[in-house]
């Protein structure tokens, strides 16, 4: 059997394993067991279980049909823009939604930041592998467009910042009873995006024009994983 089919079929038995037993209730032993393997073959693949789930979620992103094309398009301040209106989105459906695996694999990430940070560091390193350069090239082509205003420092950071406050701001919002309640807000999705977005450096003309566009009706759903 080739390396690559033998990695695949260990993902396979990690996540049937994942989806029975959860992350905490699974462990490489029973992952390589699943895949009739020795743990120590498991180990020559993946050096651990946060490293095993961080593939899975990776694989994930990008068997997303609406974030692949979205990854596909031209640089520009539109996809600028999608690209951030799809992370808000998906963190804040995390919160308000019946998905418990995706709100389980947010409070992983949460406590990896408290912990050895392992998890938190994979995913960090995959998330900014599938988006970074497109999110750097459309802020380029924004600021070549007057757009935006530039910036003098790692522009990549910009997107580190926006992905760090929307995702704090989805943590408020687990419990049963949310830590903040926001006020009243009703267009919360559009307030966090407006924020986001003038915190990149985009001007209000820009995100009028481009956000209305974005949240209208029917407008595509993108995923993007705290996984992006």
């Amino acid at each position: 059997m080739t390396s690559d089919l033998r990695r695949q079929l260990i993902l396979g038995a990690a996540k049937r394993c994942f989806a029975r037993h959860g992350y905490n209730g699974t462990t490489t032993k029973s992952v390589a067991a699943a895949a009739a393997i020795s743990e120590a073959l498991l180990f020559k693949h993946f050096p651990s279980k946060a490293a095993l789930y961080a593939e899975i979620l990776s694989d994930e992103c990008e068997a997303d049909p609406a974030l692949m094309e979205l990854l596909e398009r031209e640089p520009s301040t539109a996809a600028l823009v999608e690209l951030i209106r799809g992370m808000v989105q998906h963190f804040l459906e995390i919160a308000d939604g019946p998905d418990q695996e995706e709100a389980q694999r947010l409070r992983l990430m949460a406590t990896s930041h408290l912990d050895d940070g392992e998890f938190a560091r994979l995913l960090y390193a995959k998330i900014e592998k599938l988006i970074g350069t497109v999110f750097v090239a459309s802020l380029e082509r924004a600021v070549a467009a007057g757009d935006a205003r530039p910036f003098a420092g790692e522009p990549l950071n910009l997107f580190w910042f926006a992905h760090h406050s929307v995702m704090t701001a989805a943590l408020t919002r687990l419990p049963a009873t949310p830590c903040l309640a926001y006020g009243k807000a009703n267009d919360l999705e559009r307030q966090l995006c407006e924020f986001l977005l003038r915190g990149i450096g985009l001007n209000d003309a820009a995100i009028a024009s481009h956000l209305d566009r974005a949240l209208a009706p029917g407008a595509g759903k993108t995923a993007i994983a705290e996984s992006a």
